[in-house]
């Protein structure tokens, strides 16, 4: 199992401790590309689909908020690059 492929099971299992980096990292192997906006907003659009994703970076800890993992995971699913099959609730 590929270091991408752990990072993706692990979003799934939506675990508390997921972390920023963790995220851009998954983002990235599905081809999203990170834009910095304003303050703490990212933009992560997918070059092939066009899809954007928004979220503000957390600070001052680097872990993620559930909803924020939850979102990821539904846009994924919607976009056809993950299946809802293996997602641990």
């Amino acid at each position: 199992m590929s270091k991408n492929s752990k990072l993706v099971a692990r979003l799934q299992a939506r675990p508390k401790d997921f972390t920023w980096d963790e995220l851009t990292s998954v983002l990235k192997h599905f081809g999203y590309q990170e834009k910095t906006g304003s303050g703490a907003r990212r933009k992560f659009i997918n070059s092939i689909t066009d899809h954007k994703l928004l979220f503000h970076k957390p600070h001052p800890e680097n872990v993620l908020k559930r909803y924020v993992i939850d979102e990821v995971i539904a846009a994924l699913i919607e976009n056809g690059l993950i299946t809802g099959e293996e997602i641990q609730k």
